[in-house]
């Protein structure tokens, strides 16, 4: 790890206006530590935002609104978000470990950096690391990489669990930079990695992430965040699927489905929403549905599986998710 100055800045305002180039936000470490290590991420300021109001969890009318510093643990164990909406839960059960999600962030996870390995292998070509230096994943070790949205360019899967829910659910995260704060739809807060992978998300520079809004969704209460990985424990996702459906008697009336584990960033699935609405909540639907789930799919050489898995993965937890009801 190389040297750096470390800072605690007291306001947000504060923290906005010390960033700059080679500096880099801290909140649980349990992603910028490692990189540092590893000379992934090498800043030369570190800026500690744990001092800053960027903590709660509020539901109200409109929605759920959680601060960017909240633990994973404590959001995934609050009543209202266990009982509202229960994909976020899930979610975030299944992430890390125990003692990860005690001390990762919530803005953190949506924020993490890639898994690939040749990312986090300094000595090897990654355009997320170098643009221009080229991608060893396509012709390389791919099994757990992306089959949706890649490019000749990059191929890392996107990597949290509660980003795919919370895609299902249609959240914003609030920005504040130094002209002010915005609001953007999570959906279009991650874009492709088309011929600019190192652009891995909308943030400006100097911008922090304060919180995430999850509308209001009263069906909510009926989701489900399945994940299929290669342990119970402390693994990425082969694939995840988030759903939520709201049915009148047998018959859907609409639904919520976005999957993990597939795609350059969360992948929602509106084409398997559509062929979900109006037909009875059975197998056969769900099957029906889900195959179209693969479109656009390009699997690699290790990775081929990747789409019936997929396909899999949803009609298991639209399954699951039925017999809760």
């Amino acid at each position: 790890m190389r040297p750096y100055v470390f800072e605690r800045p007291g306001t947000v305002e504060d923290a906005v206006r010390r960033s700059g180039d080679g500096t880099a936000f801290l909140a649980g470490g349990t992603t910028l530590v490692d990189l540092m290590k590893l000379e992934v991420m090498t800043p030369g300021r570190v800026l500690d935002l744990n001092r800053l109001p960027l903590h709660g969890i509020e539901a109200a009318g409109d929605g759920l609104r959680i601060g960017a510093l909240e633990r994973m643990s404590e959001v995934a164990a609050d009543p209202r978000v266990r009982r509202g909406y229960p994909m976020l839960s899930q979610a975030l059960e299944s992430s890390a470990s125990g003692q990860l999600r005690n001390m990762a962030s919530i803005g953190g996870n949506l924020l993490q950096r890639t898994r690939c390995g040749y990312f986090r292998e300094v000595s090897t070509p990654c355009n997320k690391r170098q643009p221009g230096s080229g991608c060893l994943a396509i012709n390389g070790e791919n099994r757990m990489h992306a089959v949706l949205g890649t490019s000749d360019s990059c191929v890392a899967t996107h990597p949290s669990d509660l980003a795919v829910a919370l895609v299902a659910l249609d959240a914003k995260v609030r920005l504040r930079g130094r002209d002010g704060g915005r609001t953007v739809e999570l959906r279009d807060f991650y874009p492709l990695p088309g011929d600019t992978p190192h652009r891995e998300h909308d943030l400006r520079p100097g911008e922090l992430l304060t919180e995430v809004l999850v509308p209001r969704l009263d069906w909510a209460r009926h989701s489900l965040y399945l994940k299929v990985r290669d342990r119970q424990s402390y693994e990425f996702a082969l694939s995840s699927a988030a759903v939520a459906v709201r049915t009148a008697g047998n018959t859907i009336v609409e639904s919520r489905v976005a999957v993990g584990g597939m795609g350059t960033r969360p992948w929602r699935l509106p084409a398997v929403e559509r062929a979900l609405a109006g037909r009875p909540a059975t197998e056969a639907s769900y099957t029906a549905a889900a195959a179209t789930a693969v479109d656009g799919a390009r699997p690699l050489r290790h990775n081929a599986f990747k789409p019936a898995l997929m396909k899999r993965t949803i009609v298991r937890a639209l399954l699951e998710l039925e017999r809760t009801r």
